[in-house]
This record gives structure tokens, sequence and C-alpha cells, in this order.
């Protein structure tokens, strides 16, 4: 906690009211991580672990010396490629451990790094090039390497290309000239030195809907993440944290680089192929993983997996986040584990805003209360703040303050970003009722709420009582158009092992959700899938669920 006491005066709460009302941050003019907290260890803790890395065949360690020799390298081979303060790289490198050796060398020179998913195509990543003015990729070796070249001869802007984990024409090779950069560099000063406000990452976000947005974030955004780690994950001074997420979604920043290292934890990382719930807990309990952060979607797999025949003594504390949480998955786990479940909302564009805090009692399902410096307010159709119980739009006040990680707007575009942030309030999309204890509940997207015969039907309320039903692994809820009732609701539903198909289970599921929940909101359309779509943060793609159902 030594270095996280440089930035705060205070970093132990007896409360939520305590923390909520004295958390403070002293952030000092031309922060860069990087040098600021890397090298910080590096020079006064050399060998405490900022990763520990795993794959299938092996495992790696990764002290706080080594990241710094590392970045330094990285930041001397970007330079010696063109790259300089300002220029946009984008690092596509799934869970690889050069990620973190790219990313904090970037940071170093002052660049603006984009990561993105490996999941992109032609079409995306041409987007992406022209939209963010893109100078260099960063990519692992694949077929995604083809899809980089097709998408450099259309945009006609891309200048450099570097493969990682093997050889191709017109590319520089990552290893080579790795291991021909300088491990001495010099922290840059004057106007070749970034400020606290220029930008430092941008993210296209995943979006459920529409073409993604260019998120932009300034060189203090890490400071926000000290809020996300320490004190809604948990993370333990001197532990492993453990966040499922792959670097190119936000949410690997959020829990694989700067909090946790601000309140001293190591990073724990699983590089694997096809995600295999069984491997997953055998890595995480084996090598000592002690906080673990995840989204619905591996929860609902990891309890229906014999955790009998895992260790668990190592984990303290468990959060999940992406999605609103289902009360089944809540209760299976605890059972089964004797770990609660601390939910947290957020998006790209903010750090966690609510959450289920340590020193609150969770109620599943709920998002629990606001974060500090966050002046969440709901807001009805008529742009009022709600009643408790009342469903409105979650947005954040902005007029006294800017909350900490909070984005600068989107990257090339004011006039979205006035669109979603205006006359004080941004504006997150996202509906949900705080009820007379504070906590907040996730309704749902503001598109995807259904309106069937003069009801307002939010998917998740749905969702969670089919998920309670033995035969449900996942299910998505969206409304179809229908002349009578304006819209009907219908599931689309991927069962669990041992079942399969029928029009009995249709019925059998259509009942149990009338039982459950109130009788008007069943699905009265049911489709059994293998798979639901979702983007590469995990969440569920119920726009593409109703493109396909009015194709």
């Amino acid at each position: 906690m030594k270095l996280l006491s440089r930035y705060m005066k205070k970093t132990e709460f007896s409360s939520y009211e305590d923390f909520h009302e004295n958390f403070q941050i002293d952030i000092p003019e031309n922060f860069n991580f990087a040098y600021d907290i890397v090298d910080w260890y590096a020079a006064n803790e050399p060998e405490r672990i900022a990763l520990v890395w795993c794959d299938d065949n092996e495992t790696r360690r990764i002290n706080f010396a080594e990241m710094k020799r590392m970045s330094d390298k990285a930041a001397n081979m970007f330079r010696s490629a063109g790259i300089k303060k300002g220029d946009p790289v984008m690092l596509i490198l799934k869970q690889r451990y050069e990620f973190w050796f790219s990313i904090l060398g970037l940071h170093k020179l002052g660049a603006i790094t984009i990561p993105a998913t490996h999941m992109l195509t032609t079409h995306d990543i041409d987007y992406r090039i022209r939209m963010a003015g893109i100078k260099m990729i960063v990519c692992v070796e694949g077929e995604l390497n083809a899809f980089v070249d097709e998408a450099q001869k259309k945009a006609g802007i891309l200048e450099k290309k570097m493969i990682v984990g093997g050889t191709r024409p017109g590319w520089l090779n990552f290893r080579d000239e790795f291991d021909r950069a300088s491990e001495t560099l010099v922290r840059p000063t004057g106007e070749e030195a970034p400020s606290n406000h220029d930008t430092m990452l941008l993210y296209f976000t995943s979006g459920t809907t529409g073409f993604p947005k260019m998120v932009q974030h300034d060189f203090v955004y890490p400071f926000g993440h000290i809020i996300t780690a320490k004190y809604w994950q948990n993370v333990i001074d001197g532990g492993l944290h453990y966040t499922v997420a792959d670097t190119g979604w936000a949410k690997s920043v959020w829990g694989q680089l700067y909090g946790q290292w601000f309140a001293g934890s190591g990073v724990f990382v699983y590089d694997y192929e096809r995600f295999n719930a069984a491997n997953l807990l055998a890595k995480a309990t084996s090598l000592g993983v002690t906080t673990f952060c995840a989204p619905p979607t591996i929860w609902r797999f990891l309890i229906k997996e014999d955790l009998t025949k895992y260790d668990f003594s190592s984990l303290k504390y468990t959060v999940v986040a992406g999605e609103p949480l289902n009360p089944e998955v809540y209760e299976r786990f605890l059972a089964l584990t004797g770990h609660r479940l601390m939910e947290g909302f957020g998006q790209t564009e903010l750090i966690v805003a609510l959450a289920t805090w340590p020193w609150l009692n969770p109620k599943p399902g709920s998002m629990g209360k606001p974060s500090p410096t966050y002046d969440i307010v709901l807001l009805n159709r008529e742009g009022k703040p709600c009643e408790v119980g009342e469903e409105g739009e979650i947005t954040v006040r902005t007029d006294r303050q800017k909350p900490l990680g909070m984005f600068l707007g989107y990257y090339r575009d004011p006039e979205m970003t006035r669109n979603s942030w205006h006359d004080g309030y941004y504006y997150t999309g996202d509906t949900a009722w705080m009820d007379e204890d504070g906590y907040c509940w996730f309704v749902g997207r503001s598109d995807d709420l259904i309106k069937s015969s003069g009801y307002r039907i939010g998917p998740f309320e749905v969702e969670s009582a089919l998920i309670e039903h033995p035969s449900v692994l996942e299910c998505a809820i969206t409304g179809v158009p229908d002349p009578d009732r304006g819209q009907v609701v219908k599931a689309t539903v991927v069962l669990s092992k041992g079942y399969s198909p029928s029009e009995e289970l249709k019925k059998e599921l259509q009942e149990h959700v009338k039982k459950v929940t109130a009788p008007y909101k069943y699905p009265r359309i049911v489709e059994f899938v293998d798979a639901l779509p979702k983007t590469i943060s995990g969440k569920i793609r119920r726009v593409e669920i109703r493109e396909g159902d009015n194709r």
C-alpha cells in the first residue's frame, strides 16, 4: 500500500458512506502509468510479481524489474519503427504477454494505443484504420494477417505492420525487432512528454447496435481503476487477480493492468485458444488466484462443472460484471463455494460506476450503489429524476465535477459526443430503477425494452426466470413485431447438456416463466439454438437476433 499512499491521504474506509464521501486522489502533473507505477516498482520492489501468464503448455512469471526492461525495449522498438507521441497504434494480441510489453512501451512514448479483438474482419479493420488514422498494427499470427493486408490496401494509410509469433512478407517481425531494441530508455520531457489530458487509449466499443464508437481516454484514466480494483474487485496486496477478458476488450485494462498494480496485486492471465470451463478452473485454482472477476456468461458455465474437484482455498473474493447476473447463478455459486458474487456496472466510457462494495450486503441481481465521484441520477422519459421504484435511464451528472476515469468524448465525433453528453449529464443508454435502500436494479438497454399490449418488459427479468429452469444454460429475450400486441416476447434458448429441443419443453418453459414472474411476460415464441450471438466482451447481441427475425 506504500505506492497507493503516494496518491491518497486515506486508503482504508470503515463503511460505504465513509468511502463515498472521503475517497480522494491527488493527481500529479504529467502522470504516466508506465513510468510512475511500473518503473517505481522496478526501482523499489523489483521482485514483486506483476504478471503470471500461462497457456496450456507453459507458465511464465514476470516481476516488475523484467516488466520495466521489456517495456523499455518495446518503447525503443516502436520508436525505431517511426512511432512517436500521438501516433495511433492498434494491438491485436489476444492474451499474449507481448500485449503488456507493448501497451506500456506505447504509454512511455506518449502514443495512442488501440486494443482490438482478434475477431475482426477486413471491413472492421479498414473502418478502424480510416476512423482513427492508425499508423501501425501489431497482430498475432493467423488468418487475421490476411485481413490486415487487405484492409491496408483499401485504406491506403496504414504504414507499418508487425507480426507476433511468426513471419510474413511485408511485416516486421516482433521478436527480431524486440531483440534488437535497446534496454535503455530516457523518460521524455517538454513537448515530447504527454500531458495528463492527451489521449492515451482509444477503444472501439463492441456495441450491441450501430457502428463502433471511438471511446477516448487520457493519461489520468488509470487512476479511476483504483476504485475498480481495490474497492470493488477487492484485490489483495501481494495477491493474484484474474479478470477473464480478451485484451481487445476494455475490461482487460479494468482487470489486468492499471488498478491491480496500483493496489499491489499481481495479474493472472490464461491464454487459451478455446474456452473450456474445466481448464480455466484448473489453471486459476492451481496457480493461486486470490480474486476473480468474470462476466455472467462465464459464471453460467462454471456452475455447471463439478466444483468439488477444485481447491478454492486461495480464492478470497469474486465479482461479476458485463451484464446483470441472474440470481439463480448467484445462489448456485454461493452454495457450491461459499463465495458471494459482488456485482458491478460500468461502460467502456467509464470505470465501475455502480457496484456492490465490500461494506454492502449483496442483493442478487442488483448493481449496487454509486462509485465515489460518480453522481448517478436515474432520469424518466420527461427528463426528471425518478422516484423510488420508477424506471429511468442511468445518467452521470457532470456539471459539478467530471468523475474519475470518465472518457474525454468520442474521438473525432463531437456530434455523437453531444448526443450522449449534454446539459450536464452523460446518458448511458441503460435503464434501471432504484429501491428504497439506494440499490440500483438493471432493466435493460433502452433499445432492448419490449413493449407488448401496453406493458414495458425488460429482457433481464424474463431471462432470470428462464435460467432457473435446469434445462436452460443461456437465453436471450427479444421482442418480435406483432399486429395485435405491438410486440411479443421471444426466448432464444441454449440448452444444458442432456436436454433436447421439443414442443413439450417449449411449453414447460413457458409455464415455468408464468409461475416465476408476471404471466404477461412469458415468451410466446421459444427458439432453441446451439449458441447465442455475442460481442467479444461476452454481451449478448440481442440486436442480431432481432435483425434475423425481421429478415
